[in-house]
């Protein structure tokens, strides 16, 4: 849209054919619409009353002085009104001197002067006239003579950056309706970078409905005003299918050089014209929806087809597209927070930012189905407005059974674009495995036939599911995803369960096993078993490759279970087409002799009956998960059977004796758990298992250090190793060195251990050392040659002093010294630890100081001193931890100062002070601290002496 925005003030006898108009050229191809008499007054109007309306309508003047501008009074007149709008409304006006001294302006000499002198008769007005030259060069403008050594083009463009700037400031307005997009814009804008001279292709990723395209426009209309052109592709991935990709060539080409005329054949002329015609102008290009790489390759194929200073967004649900740049930055889209959404969906619905008190319920039960995803609060918003309380309660009603029908359309797109095998995986996640860890759902894929460990990083990038890493990985999927799977499955036979490739619904399940019929279509089956389910029908279903039984469920009684097996003789009907058996709490004490299992690749039965797997002897060749663990009455186990196995996990089997491993049957094993098998009367096996990766060895009352695990590998598989809780360990040999592939070791509670040897530090790969717990009282020098160390873990040890080598560890993230009760001083260049996100001294009783250098750790996230009694003293430009969330300073007795610094945390959400006797103040500034969640300051000196300044802090909790 154009406005009115600029109003130019010249004489057109010096001007109008030069630099006016290549003004006025350039103000107009940045989208300023700018008032100039020679174009904008029509004929037959009376010239001066339009002037005036126009100067009165517009936003900022540029006032363009020349020799003759004084001689007419036309534009003296002008001149009059616009310093009278800039007096009295505060509109901006800019003095351009264009051939002519300010300072003859300002005094009305030399050539100004000379001007003056036709209006000599006119004494009423030449008074004001002067006032108003004089006043208008005390205003910031622009002397072109002396402005960029006198080159006129880029006087111009000077002029036409500072007017922007006033017209659309960088932090102009946002559209209330746009909720939540504030924060998001300041986000990206820290990745735009505005100003800089590269070249950068930015990605903005998101779930369908998500508000990309949103975003991507917000951001486009605000910075926009920096680059010499501009183009916004809306639809890439709809509008290539209907047009073809030389018509958005051609739009980009048309839009950017401003030029109607362009017109592009194919494709392969188009990438040529935007090659060698777009290098020399700094462009903004919005790529909307691009879903295929061969889109961006034609669109925005190389940054060198743009000039330095250009900036190309593109929005998609997969990351994958964005592979075509070595270099870009990616910005994902998160879901509204609960407040936010309650806002967005009130201006949708009530037409303001909270519900209308008698529909707070009822909003609040459309927020939380609509889990944050902005297009179905909109959506939900807009249709519920005006409608009575009782149509409120019929639409949540229907929502519950059936899914908003444009959500899912939006998001089917995603879908569809899937090959077989995703759509497959997608299903799956969609109807079972949500929020199940990533390694548990990987084995249930992988036992189907699926690759899941690309896949599943596949549909991630394409925004189907995300991998939640922050305690473990589980996956997670939106709801509505989640509604869109389960619709997938059910909406060719919406009422016949016994068609549906999965089940998932309780009474469908028991519907179809009741059926007793043959099911070809039932693929993957989740139930909870319940009195009077009919397990017989299991084995009916021929192509039933996962069966899941309590998984995540409440616990199932033992009488309940072995009273429907007595009768129901289920244990018969396993079917052999099984791939992936998961059953909680098995009941029997083997599995059915009928069940041949010739198919099964992963047995998980966690907490069961079983004393042994068969009765009898059974290969089962392809078996290579097995989980037994927590077993009850598990004694032995002949592992000749599963000669294939890859995974075997046996934690907790209190009663296990024996393992049977017959030569070379586990070459093959990469995993085992043996954790309080304290049973078993030798572990010695282990020698034979030359693939091994991953050992579990924790809670067996080992009297030593099991040195062969060392020796025997000399293909040094090892990455994982666990001997935590074997207090009697003493020592570690140092062939613990020859390890080289190890990545993690625990040796934590193994309280008798006193030291480590100095071959530990040749573990190049090693990322998690955890020696907490033990009596260990000297850690090796040489620690800093762990290069790769990440996690270090010593709490509650006897160590007194850091090797100063650990500073040269540079990818450690978290240090945890907790009740090191005899450490006094931590390194003096520990700031050197340039990835430490956490560091803990908790009850660090004797630590009497924090060296300055800690004040550089810019990725530090959490800081815990709480119990350091004898600390008087914080370092004194702690504020310069920018990444800071979390202090904890409680019970620092001696403490008696919080450094001013503290206010410029930013980041800092934590500030428990609690029991810090001597603090009697707080900085004056610390409501700087916006983002300040949590405050304790009981037990302090402070008591009602908290500065004013952090009441204006919202959303904060004080403890007081």
């Amino acid at each position: 849209m154009h406005f009115h925005l600029d109003f130019e003030s010249f004489c057109g006898e010096d001007t109008r054919k030069t630099f006016v108009d290549h003004l006025y050229d350039a103000l107009d191809r940045h989208g300023i619409c700018t008032f100039k008499d020679d174009q904008k007054l029509q004929k037959g109007k009376e010239i001066n009353d339009e002037l005036l309306q126009s100067i009165q309508d517009s936003r900022c003047y540029i006032i363009v002085f020349s020799k003759r501008y004084a001689s007419s009074s036309w534009c003296l007149n002008e001149l009059l009104k616009i310093m009278e709008c800039h007096k009295t409304n505060g509109q901006t006006a800019f003095p351009v001197f264009y051939d002519v001294d300010p300072s003859d302006v300002r005094k009305q000499t030399g050539s100004v002067g000379e001007a003056l002198i036709v209006h000599k008769n006119k004494s009423e007005e030449i008074g004001k006239w002067r006032e108003a030259l004089k006043a208008a060069t005390n205003l910031s403008g622009w002397d072109v003579r002396k402005t960029a050594n006198g080159h006129e083009a880029q006087v111009i463009k000077l002029i036409v950056e500072k007017v922007s700037l006033e017209l659309w400031p960088t932090n102009s307005y946002v559209d209330e309706n746009l909720v939540g997009m504030e924060q998001r814009m300041q986000d990206l804008d820290r990745r735009l970078e505005i100003g800089l001279s590269d070249i950068r292709m930015i990605g903005i990723k998101g779930m369908g409905g998500i508000g990309k395209t949103t975003l991507a426009r917000a951001i486009f209309d605000k910075i926009s005003i920096n680059f010499e052109g501009k183009s916004f592709v809306e639809n890439v991935r709809e509008k290539t299918s209907k047009f073809g990709l030389e018509k958005l060539q051609e739009q980009v080409l048309r839009d950017v050089l401003k030029d109607k005329c362009i017109s592009v054949q194919n494709v392969h002329e188009g990438k040529n014209l935007m090659r060698k015609r777009l290098c020399g102008t700094k462009v903004l290009v919005a790529l909307d929806d691009v879903d295929h790489e061969g889109q961006l390759e034609e669109l925005a194929g190389d940054p060198n087809w743009f000039k330095p200073g250009s900036r190309i967004i593109i929005t998609t649900r997969d990351e994958h597209v964005l592979n075509i740049y070595t270099e870009k930055w990616i910005y994902d889209v998160n879901l509204l927070s609960t407040k936010e959404a309650i806002r967005l969906f009130s201006r949708h619905a009530f037409g303001k930012n909270i519900p209308t008190q008698e529909y707070e319920s009822q909003s609040h039960e459309v927020v939380r189905y609509a889990a944050g995803l902005p297009l179905t609060i909109k959506v939900l918003g807009s249709f519920l407005r005006g409608k009575k309380k009782s149509e409120w309660s019929d639409a949540l009603a229907r929502l519950e059974k059936i899914p908003l029908k444009k959500t899912l359309e939006i998001l089917k797109v995603s879908y569809e674009s899937l090959e077989d095998d995703y759509k497959n995986i997608f299903l799956d996640v969609a109807c079972f495995l949500k929020d199940w860890e990533e390694d548990d759902a990987i084995r249930m894929l992988e036992s189907c036939g699926f690759h899941p460990r690309n896949d599943l990083r596949v549909l991630e990038k394409k925004s189907l599911l995300t991998l939640n890493k922050s305690s473990g990985s589980f996956i997670q999927m939106h709801d509505h995803l989640i509604e869109l799977g389960k619709d997938i499955v059910r909406r060719e036979h919406p009422d016949e369960p016994n068609k549906h490739s999965r089940l998932w619904i309780q009474e469908e399940i028991e519907h179809v096993l009741a059926g007793n019929s043959d099911n070809e279509a039932a693929k993957c089956i989740d139930l909870n078993i319940t009195r009077g389910i009919y397990l017989k029908g299991f084995g009916n279903m021929k192509k039933l490759r996962c069966l899941i039984v309590n998984h995540g469920k409440h616990k199932v009684s033992h009488d309940l279970v072995n009273h429907l097996w007595k009768h129901d003789k289920g244990r018969s009907y396993f079917p052999n087409s099984l791939q992936y058996l998961y059953w909680y709490e098995y009941p029997n004490r083997c599995l059915p002799k009928t069940f041949e299992a010739n198919n099964l690749v992963a047995l998980e039965m966690p907490w069961s009956n079983i004393k042994q797997l068969w009765k009898g002897e059974k290969v089962m060749k392809k078996l290579k998960f097995l989980n037994l663990s927590y077993a009850k009455e598990l004694r032995s186990l002949d592992l000749g059977l599963t000669p294939n196995l890859e995974r075997l996990h046996l934690k907790c089997c209190y009663k296990l004796v024996a393992l049977d491993v017959h030569d070379g049957c586990l070459k093959s094993l990469v995993y085992l758990n043996l954790t309080e098998c304290k049973g078993l009367e030798s572990i010695s096996f282990i020698k034979q298992m030359e693939s091994l990766e991953v050992l579990h060895l924790c809670h067996l009352d080992l009297k030593e250090f099991p040195d062969y695990i060392v020796t025997r590998h000399t293909r040094n598989t090892l990455l994982e190793l666990n001997l935590s809780h074997n207090e009697d360990i003493k020592e570690v040999p140092s062939s613990i060195g020859n390890l080289h592939q190890l990545v993690s070791l625990n040796l934590g509670w193994c309280s008798k251990l006193r030291s480590v040897p100095g071959s530990i530090c040749r573990l190049q790969h090693l990322t998690t050392l955890h020696l907490g717990f033990t009596a260990i009282e000297e850690l090796p020098e040489d620690l800093g040659q762990l290069e790769c160390l990440e996690y270090l873990y010593l709490s509650s040890t006897k160590v007194k002093h850091i090797p100063s080598s650990i500073c040269m560890l540079k990818h450690l993230k978290t240090l945890i010294l907790g009740v090191c009760d005899d450490l006094e001083k931590l390194p003096e260049d520990v700031g050197q630890l340039e990835s430490l996100e956490i560091l803990n001294l908790t009850f660090c009783h004797n630590l009497r100081k924090i060296p300055n250098s800690i004040c550089k750790l810019k990725c530090l996230r959490e800081l815990d001193l709480f119990g350091c009694w004898e600390l008087k003293k914080l370092p004194d430009e702690l504020g310069n931890l920018k990444c800071l969330q979390f202090l904890d300073l409680k019970h620092c007795r001696k403490l008696r100062e919080i450094p001013n610094s503290i206010c410029k945390l930013k980041c800092l959400k934590e500030l428990n002070l609690f029991g810090c006797w001597w603090l009697e103040k707080l900085p004056d500034e610390l409501g700087n601290l916006k983002c300040l969640q949590f405050l304790d300051v009981r037990e302090t000196g402070i008591s009602k002496l908290l500065p004013q300044s952090i009441y204006s802090v919202k959303g904060l909790e004080i403890l007081n």
